[in-house]
């Protein structure tokens, strides 16, 4: 099975019969019968799905990678009990808790603030905080 990612767009070509039931079977992607290849939106479930049948490409997967850190982090914020704001938002009122949820929750989901910079400065505020008690 041959695999491109072009725009947010992944195309599977040459899939055998196994792995075209199954493709077929999820009806995430479409079947183009005049190319011979499915097509569909890359989304983290389907890369996911497509990764349990084949070992993906590196590219391909590394996309996949990105994709599952940036809904690993946008779960913790969404689960976090004290939210701090990861951007000093525009507004004259303090945000309520769930109001500061959210807004870190699309600057995690829009890439405006890499996932990786925010758990690694939770992880030094932790830290900080247990060494001064």
């Amino acid at each position: 099975m041959k695999m491109k990612l072009d725009g947010g767009n992944l195309f599977v070509v040459d899939a055998d019969s196994t792995q075209y039931a199954i493709i077929k079977s999820w009806n995430a992607m479409r079947w183009d019968r005049g190319r011979q290849w499915f097509s569909g939106p890359a989304t983290a479930d389907l890369l996911n799905r497509l990764a349990s049948i084949v070992k993906l490409p590196a590219p391909i997967e590394a996309e996949r990678q990105r994709m599952n850190g940036i809904q690993a982090a946008v779960d913790a914020e969404r689960m976090n009990e004290n939210p701090e704001p990861l951007y000093k938002y525009p507004v004259r009122i303090p945000l309520f808790k769930h109001q500061t949820r959210g807004a870190n929750m699309a600057l995690l989901t829009f890439e405006l603030i890499h996932p990786g910079k925010v758990q690694v400065s939770r992880k030094a505020d932790y830290n900080h905080e247990n060494k001064n008690q």
